[in-house]
C-alpha cells in the first residue's frame, strides 16, 4: 500500500498555487466548501452505482458521512472568520479528470475509484502545503484535514485494487494514465483560482 500523496501525484502543486492561496485564501475557502459537498456526492453516487458491492458501498457510506462532517466545520470556519458563501462556477480539474473514465463496465468502476483516489491525495498534498502557509486558525486546520484525505485516497486506491484485480484489468498501468492526466490539470496555466486549479494566470 502507497504511503504518502506523492507516491501516486505525478507532479507536485506549483509554488505559484501557493502563493496564491495565501494572498486568495477566502476564495479557495469558498471553493472548498464546495468540494466537501462534492467530496459526499461522489462517494454517494457510487453507492447508486454499484449497490451490490456491499463492501464498496459500507465503505463509501462512512467516507460520505465524514465528508459532511468536513463541510460543516468549512461552514463554521467561514462564518468564524466572516467569510460570506458565493456561488462559483465549478473549475475545470473534477469534471476534466472523470471525463477521462472509461464509459464500459467494470472499467468505469476502477477509474472512478482511481480518479477519487487521485482527487483525494491532491487535496492531502496542497492540505499539507497550506498548513504552514496561512494564519490560524486556516493553518492548523489544513494540517489536521491533511490526515483524513490521506486516509481517503489510500481507501479509494484499496478499492480500486481489490477490484481490478478480482475483474483481471490493469491496475498500475490505469494508475498511472489517469494521474498524468491529473498531473496536467493541476500544473498547467489555470485561468480560474480553485482549490484543485493549476496554475494561476
Amino acid at each position: 500500500m502507497t504511503g504518502g500523496p506523492s507516491d501516486i501525484l505525478l507532479a507536485p502543486t506549483p509554488p505559484a498555487w501557493v502563493a496564491a492561496a495565501r494572498e486568495r485564501w477566502r476564495e479557495l475557502l469558498v471553493d472548498h466548501l464546495g468540494c466537501e459537498k462534492k467530496a459526499a456526492s461522489t462517494a454517494v453516487a457510487l453507492i447508486f452505482a454499484y449497490p451490490e458491492d456491499t463492501l464498496l458501498t459500507a465503505a463509501l457510506s462512512r467516507l460520505a458521512r465524514e465528508e459532511l462532517r468536513h463541510f460543516e466545520q468549512v461552514q463554521a470556519l467561514m462564518a468564524q472568520l466572516q467569510v460570506p458563501h458565493e456561488r462559483q462556477r465549478p473549475g475545470r480539474y473534477g469534471g476534466a479528470l472523470r471525463a477521462a473514465a472509461a464509459t464500459d463496465e467494470p472499467r468505469r468502476k476502477l477509474d472512478l475509484l482511481l480518479t477519487g483516489a487521485l482527487i483525494e491525495a491532491r487535496s492531502a498534498e496542497r492540505f499539507v502545503l497550506l498548513e504552514s502557509q496561512l494564519p490560524a486558525p486556516l493553518g492548523a486546520f489544513y494540517g489536521a484535514l491533511a490526515h483524513s484525505e490521506t486516509r481517503h485516497f489510500k481507501l479509494y486506491l484499496r478499492l480500486a485494487e481489490e477490484r481490478a484485480t478480482a475483474a483481471g484489468l490493469r491496475f498500475r498501468e490505469r494508475l498511472e494514465e489517469l494521474a498524468r492526466v491529473e498531473a496536467d490539470l493541476a500544473t498547467r496555466p489555470d485561468m480560474q483560482f480553485r482549490f484543485h486549479s493549476g496554475l494561476p494566470v
